[in-house]
């Protein structure tokens, strides 16, 4: 029984009552969002992880670190060592994009090294084995496809990236439009150069029920990927990006019906101003499913500082009604990342969702806040430090600047205001 099927039949499960438990909230809220579809619960059957994620409407902002291979740079334990650091910044899920390398042994290293959520996309290790063994990604077979989907399912994998929406109408919707930079998704780039070179549709949109199948068998919540997605602001919110969508939103209704989990992902190079009608528009067309973003990302000038970028139009993103934000990282448009990366990309997305929560309402957003400033009036540095979204990166930067044991700090000295305040509201 998926998470789903047990909410709609009326059932409490365990992973209902660890997210309820999580979140602060009644676990019947919890139960009726998993019933509409409003809410996912991120966790396979077969997968033993610390705890379950829930991800959607009154939830916490959730936050995702990609990581893996490339064909350029293969270091197992270079991303495991990241794949630690993301989750010790806290990142709530990992996802591993491998390409480069055992793509399945980098899977299963990653999933023993940190338990959490894992995501994948699965078409990334079905496109490299056909590479390897057929010569040519065009030679990819559905049934490559489908067998990668079924394997990665029994290992564990608790969401897969399926690029349903990439369609023959889609690419045409493309075509005529005309767009600055195409296609941006890699999973969308290999979809296209399939479906064109074999005169064929998409396997994953013509044979959805049997991505339905896997899915359900082992409760992997499904993230309809945003093959068609904007790699520009000039791109943003185009007719090919909306067809997209509209077909998600018929895939979405299919896939409740049928008791599996789906999230929606959303587009990535967005201006300021068309950030909250994205969100509508994925809320509306999908009926309320779970919206995971990648940043938005609000500017294209940016190269070394994505991850601000991108923390921007999260944040936005995350207050009109985000539900997951995909962190970017300073690196996102130059290199794999490396260590220091993957910390300022974790730890500027958790930004980003933290400051929607407060904004929401959520329990418990505002109150840490108050906790730091608490402890910034008491002059307390251990407690700020501890309090802090980082605090390993918080003790290095106050002890560079600092002696160990001043009570206040190098930015104002003597004429600290906390301290001169303190002593003018003492009570006599």
């Amino acid at each position: 029984m998926t998470q789903m099927e047990a909410a709609k039949a009326g059932k409490i499960t365990a992973e209902m009552k660890a997210v309820a438990e999580d979140e602060h909230v009644n676990v019947q809220t919890v139960r009726q969002g998993l019933a509409s579809g409003e809410m996912v619960i991120l966790k396979n059957n077969r997968h033993a992880i610390s705890k379950p994620v829930g991800v959607g409407k009154g939830l916490r902002t959730k936050v995702n670190a990609n990581l893996g291979t490339s064909s350029q740079k293969i270091d197992i334990r270079y991303e495991i060592e990241k794949a630690k650091l993301a989750v010790s910044v806290g990142a709530d899920t990992i996802m591993d994009l491998s390409t480069g390398g055992d793509l399945a042994e980098v899977r299963r290293r990653i999933m023993h090294a940190v338990p959490v959520v894992i995501g994948t996309v699965p078409l990334y290790e079905a496109v490299i084995g056909s590479i390897h063994s057929r010569g040519a990604l065009i030679r990819m077979t559905s049934d490559d496809l489908f067998e990668v989907l079924e394997r990665q399912a029994e290992e564990g994998v608790d969401f897969f990236t399926v690029h349903c929406g990439v369609t023959q109408a889609s690419i045409q919707r493309l075509k005529n439009q005309g767009r600055l930079t195409d296609i941006v998704s890699r999973g969308g780039s290999f979809l296209a150069a399939w479906m064109k070179a074999n005169q064929k549709e998409n396997p994953l949109y013509e044979q959805f029920d049997r991505v339905l199948d896997i899915a359900f068998r082992r409760d992997v919540t499904l993230s309809l990927g945003d093959g068609m997605r904007p790699g520009s602001l000039r791109d943003a919110t185009d007719r090919a990006q909306v067809e997209e969508l509209l077909i998600l939103g018929e895939l979405t209704q299919r896939a409740r019906e049928r008791n599996v989990q789906v999230m929606i992902e959303g587009p990535g190079h967005v201006p300021l101003d068309q950030i909250r009608t994205n969100i509508q528009l994925e809320k509306r067309l999908c009926s309320n499913a779970p919206f995971y973003v990648l940043g938005p990302l609000v500017t294209d000038v940016a190269p070394g500082y994505d991850h601000i970028t991108s923390a921007i139009g999260g944040a936005i993103a995350a207050e009109a009604g985000a539900d997951f934000l995909c962190y970017v990282t300073p690196g996102e448009h130059l290199k794999l990342p490396d260590l220091e990366d993957v910390r300022q990309g974790v730890v500027a997305a958790r930004i980003a969702g933290h400051a929607a929560d407060i904004a929401k309402g959520l329990p418990g957003a505002a109150e840490w806040d108050a906790a730091m400033s608490g402890a910034r009036k008491n002059l307390d540095w251990n407690k700020q430090i501890a309090l802090s979204m980082d605090p390993e990166y918080a003790r290095r930067i106050r002890d560079e600047g600092n002696p160990p044991a001043d009570e206040t700090c190098t930015m104002c000295g003597e004429f600290c205001a906390m301290k001169i305040a303190g002593e003018v509201f003492r009570p006599c």
